[in-house]
């Protein structure tokens, strides 16, 4: 069997639907600004954005659906028969936010869907956590979510898809993760073990996770107090949540890449960022702590 784009592109449209609800009720105060726009070269999107609520600063849970004839770069990285002008078409929702409480976490999700004339088809994604402060409860919480909703898919996934986030967003002029990862997979194709309505499940059960990990993570952490050092230090870290989705970042680059539209593919930057010069944490602060924390390989 193969799954039909549009049942894709649907889902995913109901998705960004279900997430933006329940990311206004979490905050209590902010709405979501909705901003539709089109592709010069085929489809378009939703952009939807929140901003100055009760608890998120600055997000965006956008949802597109593109397709045209394949960009040059596309062509080249798969193979493509230049002359038989193949078509792509990719779908998805995407989400950043950004919290006004340096003790609420910073928060990515991905969930896409691509294919092309010739019958390439997979789906793409993940989502990771990027805490100001790290806090241990937190994040086994996180991973221990993301951990059972691979394990009803396939053992497997939990750890070679950690693995994948770990080595993903990892920031390598820094030598130092973007957060305390996650889970990240792409190019999830058929194969002899899985079809792709059964990768397409799986990818469901990501995206539906979205909602009950960040509100749980809005209610245990949007009271706490804070000083202006802790903005502060949020704002260093934003500054490395930049350097990540300008330099590294797949998909900022492969809608840049296809004309997708500029403020729809940065909405995941914070208002505010800051650079300092050669900044060292005070020792046993926990800045310090927090960034003993931001390596691969830990095990929640």
């Amino acid at each position: 069997m193969t799954v039909e784009k549009e049942a894709v592109a649907d889902w995913f449209k109901g998705l960004q639907d279900e997430i933006c609800t329940a990311l206004e009720g979490a905050d209590g105060q902010g709405k979501f600004e909705e901003d539709r726009w089109e592709r010069p070269g085929g489809g378009g999107g939703r952009t939807r954005i929140i901003r100055n609520g009760a608890v998120i600063e600055k997000g965006g849970v956008n949802f597109s659906a593109v397709h045209g004839t394949a960009p040059e770069f596309l062509i080249r990285q798969l193979g493509l028969d230049r002359e038989s002008n193949p078509q792509f078409f990719a779908t998805g929702v995407s989400i950043v936010i950004h919290p006004n409480n340096p003790m609420v976490p910073i928060i990515h999700m991905n969930v896409r869907y691509f294919e092309t004339t010739g019958g390439i088809a997979w789906f793409g994604g993940g989502i990771d956590l990027t805490p100001h402060y790290v806090k241990q409860e937190d994040g086994r919480f996180f991973h221990h979510f993301l951990k059972d909703v691979c394990d009803k898919h396939d053992p497997s996934y939990y750890p070679e898809f950690k693995q994948w986030a770990d080595n993903y967003f990892f920031i390598k002029h820094r030598n130092e993760t973007r957060g305390i990862g996650g889970i990240f997979f792409d190019q999830l194709k058929a194969n002899e073990k899985f079809s792709i309505d059964q990768r397409f499940e799986f990818v469901k059960e990501v995206g539906s996770a979205f909602a009950p990990i960040y509100t749980e993570l809005i209610k245990r952490n949007k009271n706490l107090p804070f000083t202006d050092e802790h903005k502060q230090w949020q704002f260093l870290r934003r500054g490395r949540y930049v350097e990540f989705n300008l330099v590294y970042d797949r998909g900022t680059k492969f809608g840049l890449e296809t004309d997708g539209r500029t403020e729809s593919i940065l909405m995941s930057l914070p208002a505010q960022a800051n650079w300092e010069y050669n900044f060292v944490p005070t020792p046993g602060s926990a800045e310090e702590a927090t960034l003993k924390l931001l390596r691969k390989g830990v095990d929640w």
